[in-house]
């Protein structure tokens, strides 16, 4: 099987703003990579770069809204978050810590600076997926799976580690469970130190360089960049021209339709329409703005 290699860098979108705390540069779907199912199982990806927010005593962030039929994955870089949800869920995520929200049949959620952090202001870095779920489980219960920096698993390496947040790396296996087969790592590497990574390779793939630079299949992606990554061989290798740290996506594509409309994705439109019924009778709980 012959080396994956590099189909795009992308030097990421113009930001826009979600809400007045999340400062995103929105990769897919809509923005470099149009095709909704290019990078399925993962459906969208925002990533809110380096940006120092100003103290305030109102909490910065997104009000009420709704989910159904995916997973939303906040993977924490610099920053603190609260999220509050209909099912009575909260909690704060800190530097390092990951919360994947299965949203499934419905959920209510909203989600924040934390106080702290407002308060005191500062960097604020992190990156929002969309996971998509199979038809069979679209209409799952919702659920929480807090991820603290503390339990993830690390492979070491040589200058540096790969962290297992989803899926494994030889044989060690990260905390989240998922409903498809699909792997979510940070890959941190000191300068000049080396990795070597393998997916299937119908799996679709990318990298989001968070910090520093490295050299993908002897191409150069820098801080803020995302590279894709063909569907043509299974290993690569990532060399780190500065410290660095990567987050690597892989999965194994759904396969099956997508509709999708603001904060519902499903199979069809029918289904769209009845979240749209059941968001309107209230049948997604009950959560305050305030």
């Amino acid at each position: 099987m012959p080396n994956r290699s590099v189909e795009a860098v992308y030097t990421a979108p113009s930001p826009h703003m979600v809400g007045d705390g999340f400062r995103v540069h929105h990769f897919f779907p809509d923005g470099v990579i149009q095709d909704k199912q290019r990078m399925s199982p993962f459906f969208m990806l925002d990533y809110a770069s380096p940006f120092t927010f100003t103290p305030t005593d109102t909490p910065r962030g997104v009000g009420v809204h709704p989910h159904r039929g995916f997973e939303t994955v906040t993977i924490a870089y610099q920053g603190k978050i609260a999220h509050h949800d209909s099912a009575g869920n909260h909690g704060v995520i800190d530097a390092g810590d990951v919360q994947w929200m299965t949203a499934g049949s419905g959920v209510l959620h909203k989600e924040y600076h934390d106080k702290e952090f407002a308060a005191q202001g500062g960097l604020f870095q992190m990156v929002q997926l969309w996971v998509n779920l199979p038809k069979a489980h679209k209409m799952t219960a919702p659920r929480y799976q807090e991820l603290p920096a503390a339990g993830m698993a690390r492979y070491p390496l040589q200058g540096g580690e790969i962290e297992i947040i989803a899926g494994a790396y030889k044989e060690m296996k990260g905390p989240a469970a998922t409903f498809s087969p699909l792997h979510v790592y940070n890959v941190r590497l000191e300068s000049d130190a080396h990795c070597t990574l393998s997916f299937p390779s119908h799996y679709n793939t990318a990298l989001v360089v968070i910090k520093g630079a490295i050299l993908v299949d002897d191409q150069l992606a820098q801080a803020n960049q995302f590279v894709l990554l063909c569907n043509d061989g299974e290993e690569f290798k990532l060399t780190a021209t500065e410290n660095c740290i990567v987050l690597v996506l892989s999965g194994e594509p759904l396969g099956e339709p997508i509709a999708a409309y603001g904060p519902f994705l499903m199979n069809s439109w029918k289904e769209i329409e009845q979240a749209v019924v059941d968001f309107n009778e209230g049948k997604f709980g009950i959560l305050s703005d305030h």
